[in-house]
């Protein structure tokens, strides 16, 4: 069977039950989906693995660093990452970075899908 690779997303959120629905969608939708509870330990998959398509990431997370954080760390690590922010509430301003969206919880998987495929057809760079 042939076909264009999958392309890659890092899912971070700590809410297990939503990372499973959405990890989930995402696949059935085609896509391959690496999950990860924290920042760190997407940084750590940032690092070591090769092919990250995009990084989908909720703003509040466990550990030292938030959502923000992360986004901003990994497009120093590969800039031209597209990154999807996702949170509930956050009392902090948003920090969008150029080629990023934002949505609030609850959010439609939908709704999301749609908007990954949006930013795979942006040029990268």
């Amino acid at each position: 069977m042939s076909g264009s690779p999958k392309h890659r997303i890092l899912m971070v959120e700590d809410e297990s039950l939503l990372l499973e629905v959405i990890t989930a969608d995402l696949e059935d939708a085609g896509f391959s989906v690496l999950q990860a509870a924290t920042a760190e330990i997407a940084m750590n998959i940032l690092k070591a693995e090769a092919s990250i398509d995009l990084l989908f990431t909720d703003i509040r997370l466990p550990g030292r660093m938030d959502g923000w954080q992360l986004a901003e760390a990994a497009r120093t690590l590969r800039p031209g990452l597209p990154i999807i922010y996702a949170t509930g509430f956050s009392q902090t301003p948003p920090r969008l970075i150029e080629g990023s969206l934002l949505f609030t919880k609850p959010y439609r998987a939908a709704a999301v899908i749609k908007a990954i495929q949006s930013l795979e057809a942006r040029p990268k760079g």
